[in-house]
This record gives C-alpha cells, sequence and structure tokens, in this order.
C-alpha cells in the first residue's frame, strides 16, 4: 500500500512540475498592487477627475480611460509572450467597419506566455480592475490578438454589446510614430451622444495597456496603419459586468423624397449616349435586369457631356459639406446652389419626368404613370378570363381599379470620395429598409483600382454573406434593384488611393451621383 502511496504522490509532483513549466504567471506593473494608487484611481473615475502616478495615467476626456506603461514587469516575458502570438494562426477579419488579421480566442492556449498572461488578466487584474469600478466583472473574459498592417482599419463604433463593461488593448509593437498610423482614435460626442471629432489620439508604444468604460459616449477607432513595414500587433478584449444604462438612440430625420421634375425628353436627348435611347435595346436591358436585379450602363452620358461634367466638378468654385457622424458615414456633399451649370443640368436630367419614364423602360419598374405594372397586366388577363365566364369583370376587380397609385419618388446626393471615406451599416438600416432602386454614376475614377476601396457592396441583412459588388467606373451607370432583406455600404478607402503622384488626379479623388429611386 505505501509503495502505491509514494507512486502516487509522485506521479502528483510530476504534474504540477508539468503545469508550473506550462504556466508561467505574468507579474504584472506594481502600479496594481499598490493600494495608494488604486484608491486615486478610483477616486478620480468616479469624480470624472483625471490621476497620473508615475507609468499610469487616468484621464475623462471624451470619456474615461486608463494608459499603464510597462504593464508587464519582464521584458524576457513580453519578448516571448510577442513571439508566441506570431506563431498563431490569424485570420482575415473585413466588412464594412474594419479590415485586419484576428487570432481565435486566447480562452484555451497552452503555450507559456499566453497561459501565463491570461491568468494575470482574468485573476489580478479583473479583481484590480473591479475594485476601481466598484463593480462586480464576470470570470469570463474575451481576449484575442490581432495583427494591423499596412491600410488596416477599424473604423468609428462604441464597442457596446450585451455584458461589456470595460475594453481594454495591450500593444506589443516595434518603435512606433503617429505617422505610422493606427493610432487609438477617441471620439468627442454631441447632444445625441453620437461621435463628433476625433479629440484625442493615443499612439501604440510597447508593452502599454490602454483601457476604458464601454459607454453610450465611448466611440473610438482605429487609424488606418500608413507604415508598410510595422505590425501594429495587440492583446484585446472585454471585462464583462453590468452594462452602463443607456439613452434612447438617436434616430436621423430621412432624407426628403421628391417627385418627379417635369421635364422631357428634350434632355435626354442632350445628354444621353443615343443607344439608350433606342426602344429595342431597352427592352435588352430590360430582359437582362429583370433576370439579375442589376446592370452596368457603360458610356451612358455623351462623351462630350460627360467630359464638361468632369472637368466643372474639381472647379474650385464648388463647394463641398462634410457628411457624418463617423459611425455612419463620412464623405462629402456638394451644395448644388454653388455648383456650375452642367453639374446642375446633369442633377436635374436624374430628376426628371422623362428620366423616370427611361428608368422604367430600363428596369420594368412602374416609376411613371404611363410604364404597365405587373398588376395591370394581371388585371388585363383576370378581366378577359371574367369577361368570358359572366360577361363582365368581377366585383373583386372592380374593387382592385379604385387602387390609388403611389407617386414614384426620389432622393439623391453628388458625392466626392478621397481618402478616408466610406458609409457603415447600422441599426437603422435594417429597421427602415425597403424595395428601392439604387443609381451609381461614377466620373472621375479612371483606372481606379478594387484595392483602394470606394466599391459598394451589397449584402443580405444580419449575414455575412455578399451579394453584389459595384466598383467605381469611368461614366457607367449602375443600377441595382434591393428588397427589404438587402443593405449596402462603401467600402473605406484607403492609403493606397493618395499613393500616386497629385497629378494624377483620377487616383486622389472620385465623384459619383447616388440616387435612390422608389415606386
Amino acid at each position: 500500500m505505501s509503495c502505491k502511496r509514494q507512486l502516487g504522490d509522485s506521479e502528483n509532483v510530476k504534474k504540477i512540475k508539468k503545469r508550473n513549466k506550462r504556466e508561467e504567471i505574468a507579474k504584472l506593473s506594481p502600479l496594481i498592487e499598490d493600494e495608494d494608487v488604486k484608491r486615486g484611481v478610483k477616486e478620480a473615475w468616479s469624480q470624472q477627475a483625471s490621476y497620473s502616478h508615475g507609468g499610469l495615467e487616468l484621464n475623462c476626456y471624451p470619456f474615461p480611460h486608463c494608459i499603464i506603461r510597462n504593464f508587464i514587469q519582464s521584458d524576457s516575458f513580453t519578448e516571448n509572450l510577442k513571439r508566441e502570438l506570431l506563431e498563431l494562426n490569424f485570420h482575415e477579419k473585413s466588412n464594412d467597419l474594419y479590415k485586419f488579421k484576428q487570432s481565435d480566442d486566447l480562452k484555451k492556449r497552452k503555450e507559456t506566455h499566453i497561459t501565463g498572461l491570461r491568468a494575470a488578466i482574468f485573476g489580478q487584474f479583473r479583481t484590480w480592475m473591479g475594485e476601481v469600478l466598484g463593480v462586480d466583472l464576470e470570470p469570463t473574459v474575451d481576449i484575442s490578438c490581432a495583427k494591423y498592417q499596412y491600410t488596416d482599419v477599424l473604423l468609428c463604433h462604441d464597442d457596446e454589446l450585451e455584458g461589456r463593461r470595460v475594453a481594454f488593448i495591450l500593444y506589443l509593437v516595434p518603435s512606433w510614430e503617429i505617422s505610422d498610423g493606427g493610432t487609438l482614435d477617441l471620439f468627442s460626442t454631441d447632444g445625441n451622444f453620437q461621435p463628433d471629432n476625433v479629440v484625442k489620439s493615443l499612439v501604440p508604444s510597447w508593452n502599454t495597456l490602454v483601457l476604458f468604460e464601454v459607454s453610450p459616449t465611448s466611440f473610438h477607432q482605429v487609424a488606418e496603419v500608413l507604415s508598410e513595414d510595422k505590425c501594429r500587433l495587440s492583446l484585446s478584449g472585454w471585462f464583462h459586468g453590468p452594462s452602463l444604462e443607456r439613452p434612447p438612440r438617436h434616430i436621423e430625420p430621412p432624407l426628403l423624397r421628391s417627385p418627379h421634375l417635369p421635364r422631357d425628353e428634350t434632355l435626354l436627348l442632350e445628354w444621353l449616349n443615343p443607344l439608350y435611347l433606342d426602344a429595342e435595346y431597352q427592352a435588352q436591358v430590360q430582359e437582362e435586369f429583370e433576370d439579375s436585379s442589376e446592370i452596368q450602363l457603360k458610356n451612358f452620358l455623351k462623351e462630350e457631356k460627360f467630359k464638361e461634367l468632369n472637368e466643372a466638378l474639381r472647379l474650385a468654385e464648388n463647394k463641398w459639406t462634410k457628411c457624418g457622424p463617423p459611425n455612419k458615414r463620412c464623405y462629402e456633399t456638394a451644395l448644388l446652389e454653388s455648383s456650375p451649370e452642367c453639374v446642375s443640368a446633369c442633377w436635374e436630367l436624374l430628376r426628371s419626368e422623362a428620366f423616370f419614364l427611361l428608368l422604367s423602360n430600363f428596369t420594368g419598374l412602374r416609376l411613371h404613370y404611363l410604364s404597365p405594372s405587373e398588376e395591370d397586366c394581371e388585371e388585363e388577363v383576370d378581366e378577359a378570363q371574367a369577361r368570358e365566364t359572366t360577361g363582365s369583370p368581377t366585383e373583386k376587380l372592380a374593387s382592385k381599379n379604385t387602387k390609388v397609385p403611389s407617386t414614384p419618388v426620389c432622393v439623391g446626393e453628388l458625392r466626392r470620395w478621397t481618402h478616408g471615406g466610406y458609409t457603415l451599416l447600422h441599426d437603422g438600416d435594417a429597421s427602415r429598409a425597403e424595395y428601392a432602386l439604387d443609381l451609381l454614376l461614377p466620373l472621375g475614377c479612371s483606372d481606379w483600382q478594387p484595392d483602394f476601396g470606394g466599391f459598394t457592396s451589397y449584402v443580405a441583412n444580419e449575414e455575412d454573406e455578399e451579394l453584389l459588388t459595384v466598383y467605381p467606373e469611368e461614366n457607367s451607370l449602375a443600377l441595382v434593384y434591393r428588397d427589404k432583406e438587402t443593405l449596402k455600404f462603401v467600402k473605406h478607402i484607403n492609403h493606397r488611393s493618395s499613393t500616386l503622384p497629385i497629378g494624377d488626379a483620377c487616383m486622389q479623388t472620385f465623384f459619383d451621383f447616388s440616387f435612390v429611386y422608389y415606386e
């Protein structure tokens, strides 16, 4: 018996040694163990005040955030942690909001230093954070590793998701300058709790941890990485606990929709490629459109008109206004009252009665009272059948004919796109989604490359599936019919678009007329 007992003790010792070899607990900054520092941070946080001590700095503008330099005491531990992280498998992440590479969740990783840091964050640091905030943080902590390289970005968002209470980021970067991009940008907010402007940019630095409380005003972004040879490596995640109370979400007023302008086909004859005014060709376009719900009509405007328009849009007297807020969009729209005559004329063209009828002929949609609808065709068949059987239309058909037709309307913008422009999906898109015809007419984008961004992506609601991508193409009219389950965004225009010589203006800026038509 004693022999067996000794054997069991020996096995236990081996297991303990094996575990100790596998797990090396990270020793965190002595500031975390300093009771005076903890009391100072707690008091300042509760009073929305500033506090600093050694390598720790708390600032509450534009929202509470804390910086802890030399977060891990041991340089060798930090170097080994970085090595283990870089050996992980990373997955390309890309959608409307971000583009970067991310590891799987690190909760179950067995590497020595990853395990050691995880134990310190889930244990000692979680306890410290809970005491500072005065809340019980849950044992479960989300943590993963991210690599941001050239043109990678994470656009404006607030991190709010059920249960998230504190966000943290530990940087493991080489020597980093603000010119390298990749800063953690913090936004101020307006009276509607919407992000306004970047008011503070935190430059990543080696072995520095940044944390902030997730709240209705914690809007931030990772600015695009501009360095072509540096990797912005970081560990990030969230502590979970009771969420802060959130005010009602601000609902933007919808853009004003307008019926067509009373303009005849003279505008079409003046502006459009004659090919698209041919009735037989219009029928071909409609057949193709009805098969796929989208089409691109190349060389849509007459060459001389397109050239005149393109040149006019680059004139200095044009006035543009920035369109936000940055958690939804970032581009410029034209103030049409300041635009040259040909720009205003093109705007009138796209809103004209003749153009509404032309779109009906292209798509089969009822965007003009002269265009037959599917219901009209069905009623004609039904009436014929009713006459054959009863000699007169049925009461049901009579009631159908009393239906008042809706008035087709449209809403449009003339947009200017430069480096940093984008649109994002947001909750309001899904709740307001409806059947609509999108029109895009890009200008000044010759030789625009897909990896610049700036393309319009159509996706299924609440799914990652991309349904269609429309790339900017010079003088090519894009028409896309979308249903209530389809959303769209414009992909962030990255630094590649601005690396060519300024003289090559088409690589710096492009424009588009963006309209939406409703039956």
